[in-house]
C-alpha cells in the first residue's frame, strides 16, 4: 500500500497478489479524483492513482494499491505502469485541459479499452466525445440536476440512472396514493410509469426487529400503505408528473 521502489509495474505487483481484480487507474488527484480513487480501493477495486503533485500522491498513497507521480501526457510514462492494460482508466484532471486532452490522447493511441473522462463544460464534453472517449462525465451538471431532481421531489429517496432520460427511482408513496389499489392507480396508463417493487415495513415478532419486506411486480389488487415505498421505472418526463 506504499509507492513501489523504482523498477516495479502494476502489473508486476498483482501478479505477486495471485489474483484477478477490477483494475483502474485515477489520473489527477483533484478532489474528485481523490475521492474516486478512494471509494474505488473501498469497494476492492485495485486503484492506481496517478498525479505529478507529489504531495497527492504521498496523501493517498495508503489508500490505494499503487500510487505514482508521472506526467499522464508521456506515453512512455503510462507505458512503464501498464496504465493502458487497466480495464477503465479515468481522466480526472480538472483545470487543465490541455492535460486532460492529451492524456485521453494518449490512453486511446495506446490502446486502453474504457477511457472516461471528466470535461469542465459542454464544449470540452463534446472535444472528449469526438476525440473517442468511451464516455465523458461533468460531476458538477450531474450533481446539479440529481439535487434540483430531489429539491423538487421530496418523496423521492433513490435513483438510478438507466440510460439517458430514463430512470429508476424510489420513492416514499405520495399521499394520493395511500389506500388505493394499484388497479385504481393505473399507473401505466396514468402516468406512463411501471411499478417494478413495493417495499413495506413489517411488524416486529416477540424477538424480530421491524423490516422492510419487499414484493416484485405486486398484483392489481395490491393496496397503498403510507409508509410503503415504490419502485418505479419511466422516463423523467413521466416521473416528473407523479404527485408530489
Amino acid at each position: 500500500m506504499t509507492i513501489p521502489p523504482s523498477g516495479y509495474t502494476w502489473a508486476e505487483i498483482s501478479s505477486a497478489k495471485g489474483k484477478s481484480v477490477q483494475r483502474v487507474a485515477v489520473i489527477g488527484l483533484g478532489r474528485f479524483g481523490m475521492n474516486l480513487a478512494r471509494h474505488l480501493a473501498a469497494n476492492r477495486v485495485e486503484v492506481i492513482a496517478i498525479d505529478r503533485n507529489h504531495r497527492l500522491v504521498e496523501e493517498i498513497k495508503d489508500d490505494v494499491a499503487l500510487a505514482v507521480s508521472l506526467d499522464s501526457t508521456d506515453e512512455d510514462a503510462l507505458v512503464s505502469q501498464d496504465v493502458p492494460r487497466c480495464h477503465v482508466c479515468v481522466v480526472a484532471i480538472g483545470e487543465n485541459f490541455e492535460a486532460s486532452l492529451l492524456t485521453a490522447t494518449a490512453l486511446k493511441k495506446l490502446g486502453a479499452r474504457n477511457v472516461v473522462v471528466r470535461a469542465q463544460s459542454a464544449n470540452h464534453a463534446e472535444i472528449f466525445r469526438r476525440l473517442g472517449a468511451d464516455e465523458v462525465i461533468q460531476p458538477e451538471t450531474e450533481a446539479g440536476r440529481q439535487l434540483a431532481r430531489r429539491l423538487a421531489n421530496p418523496h423521492l429517496e433513490d435513483l438510478i440512472e438507466l440510460s439517458d432520460g430514463f430512470t429508476l427511482i424510489e420513492l416514499h408513496a405520495p399521499a394520493a396514493f395511500h389506500g388505493k389499489s394499484l388497479e385504481q392507480l393505473g399507473l401505466r396508463t396514468r402516468y406512463q410509469v411501471n411499478l417494478v417493487a413495493i417495499k413495506r415495513l413489517q411488524p416486529a415478532g416477540e424477538e424480530a426487529a421491524p423490516r422492510r419486506v419487499t414484493t416484485y411486480v405486486p398484483q392489481p389488487g395490491y393496496v397503498i400503505h403510507p409508509d410503503d415505498f415504490l419502485l418505479v421505472v419511466g422516463t423523467d418526463a413521466a416521473i416528473n408528473q407523479l404527485p408530489r
